[in-house]
């Protein structure tokens, strides 16, 4: 069997990947798929620039109660693969993540979008880039209209995106809420040299 793992490296640097990206022996490399194309063509106007995709993001998810919002444009600012990931702190249970994929997104968090009305606007960023490779710490306010005069909720998204020479995509969203005990910190508060 000593051939199979010359042929799954050999195999893979042929897809481009390093011995230092592929799995263990035994076990499957993964699957990724990219570049490839979501769903439903991008606006490029919302994909072209890093500033630009985070206004889509926020746009796509806010909206009056009773007004669906343009799901397959979520869906084309977002990689193959990616994740959507909420913290979550109760006081009857240990903290834990959910972990979605889009279309759990889509489906369990949207209806309460749309019903409820929605709106949420970054308040400040914090960037780190290396390359294609992006994090963005975006705080955020939230309201069920958007002249509320005071958000119900705010909190930090981490969000990683990926430039790949043509355009930009979502990759990850993680984010906390601000609760008692945990409020987000003032540097949070502020963007670098605004």
């Amino acid at each position: 069997m000593p051939a199979a793992p010359a042929l799954l490296l050999a195999s893979l640097a042929l897809a481009g990947v390093s011995q230092r990206d592929a799995a263990p022996p035994g076990i499957p490399a993964p699957v990724c798929g990219f570049p490839a194309r979501p769903l439903t063509a991008p606006r490029p106007e919302d994909v072209a620039s890093m500033e630009a995709i985070l206004t889509a993001l926020y746009q796509v998810i806010s909206g009056p109660a009773g007004q669906p919002r343009d799901w397959d444009r979520m869906r084309a600012l977002f990689a193959p693969g990616a994740r959507l990931i909420p913290t979550v702190y109760r006081v009857d249970s240990a903290p834990s993540l959910r972990v979605w994929d889009v279309e759990q997104y889509i489906t369990l968090v949207g209806p309460r979008l749309e019903s409820g009305g929605f709106f949420e606007r970054e308040v400040a960023r914090r960037i780190e880039r290396y390359g294609g490779v992006v994090h963005v710490f975006s705080s955020y306010e939230s309201r069920r209209a958007s002249s509320d005069p005071t958000p119900f909720a705010r909190g930090i998204n981490s969000i990683q995106l990926w430039f790949d020479g043509q355009r930009w995509w979502i990759v990850t969203i993680y984010w906390e809420g601000e609760r008692p005990g945990n409020p987000i910190p003032a540097r949070y508060l502020e963007t670098p040299g605004s």
